[in-house]
């Protein structure tokens, strides 16, 4: 499974997933759109906003998410019990 976590600098709601993912063990790659124009573009051209978190996984994405949004999406996919 492939996890990108599309971040702002500084955003609490970023960093609980962030800590979720940590806590459960799961890779994934933080891309800070502050720090890097060409992430934002990316995840703009890919969801049609900026909002932070926004997770792609394996292609389906989670804009705007959250640390139990995620939970319940990797249980749908049966990543987690």
């Amino acid at each position: 499974m492939n996890i990108i976590v599309y971040t702002k600098t500084n955003c609490p709601w970023a960093k609980q997933v962030i800590d979720f993912l940590n806590d459960k063990k799961i890779p994934f790659e933080e891309r800070d759109i502050y720090k890097n124009p060409d992430w934002k573009k990316e995840v703009e051209e890919k969801t049609g906003q900026s909002k932070s978190p926004t997770l792609d996984i394996d292609g389906h994405f989670l804009p705007d998410s959250d640390a139990k949004q995620v939970e319940s999406y990797l249980k749908e996919k049966g990543v987690l019990n």
